[in-house]
């Protein structure tokens, strides 16, 4: 079965964090990745971003035929626009092609909104650069004059596209966990600032926003404070149950209640971890 965005998508999310060889103190391009794709043997030590690309699209089981295998960005860029299958939009999966002429870079595209599309680059480094020294996570901006445009491949069913005039050969859902990794799902759900913080917070003023996580500890926090107060109230209407049963006067009755009270909000403190 012929590869999918998603697939792409996938195998380069996973490559985030490789790094090129390093000797002599300097990174040197050596890498894994010429080596892999029949016919750019020889692009070992040399620039790598296009390497990474069509490797990426060899992994994913792409069909032959339709994506370029190069290791220049420009060779590339031509072999795209001269398949027909070139538009200046964004598209999952699609291969990005920066610079003058789309000869500088190159990235595959894993997201995009109206403002910018989320990369997967080799061969650059934090700041994005051309030269760099592995594979990393890149969001720029759409309309960054540095990005030149982007290549489809022909995937089954076709491709998510912002380009308006792009025509699939068939209507495609889009699969909102496309590449996405358990990480990324783990991330998602516990690592978003998405949730409004208690009104009552004890940092509600410089922290209005909360991880699920702290949602968790302060529930956690208010179970335990009812517990106090329900073991306190349960050991208050025995300790009177007793003495009413007994006839005891009133003042030895509140006595018998505040000290219960008391020992019991103890023993609740003394067998619950705050940390757990």
């Amino acid at each position: 079965m012929a590869g999918t965005a998603a697939d792409v998508a996938r195998i380069a999310k996973a490559e985030v964090g490789y790094r090129e060889g390093f000797a002599n103190g300097h990174w040197n391009n050596k890498q894994k990745y010429s080596g892999a794709v029949p016919g750019l043997e020889w692009s070992d030590y040399q620039a790598w971003c296009c390497t990474f690309t069509s490797w990426a699209f060899q992994q994913a089981g792409i069909a032959k035929g339709s994506y370029p295998v190069t290791a220049s960005c420009a060779m590339a860029t031509t072999w795209w626009k001269q398949a027909g299958r070139w538009s200046e939009y964004p598209a999952i999966g699609a291969q990005v092609m920066f610079g003058p002429g789309g000869g500088s870079h190159t990235g595959i595209v894993i997201g995009y909104d109206a403002t910018t599309i989320t990369t997967i680059e080799g061969n650059t480094n934090t700041s994005g650069s051309a030269e760099g020294d592995g594979v990393y996570r890149k969001v720029r901006q759409r309309r960054d004059a540095y990005v030149y445009g982007y290549g489809y491949p022909s995937y089954p069913g076709g491709i998510k596209s912002a380009d308006p005039d792009w025509k699939n050969p068939t209507t495609i859902e889009e699969d909102p966990m496309a590449g996405m990794t358990k990480q990324d799902v783990f991330d998602a759900v516990w690592k978003t600032d998405a949730i409004a913080a208690p009104t009552d917070a004890a940092d509600i003023k410089t922290n209005k926003n909360w991880q699920p996580q702290s949602i968790l500890r302060d529930l956690q926090g208010r179970i335990r404070s009812m517990d106090k107060r329900l073991a306190a109230q349960t050991a208050a209407i025995t300790a009177l149950a007793k003495l009413a049963g007994g006839g005891a006067d009133t003042k030895a009755i509140v006595a018998a209640v505040e000290k219960a009270i008391e020992n019991a909000v103890i023993e609740v403190n003394i067998n619950t971890n705050p940390e757990a």
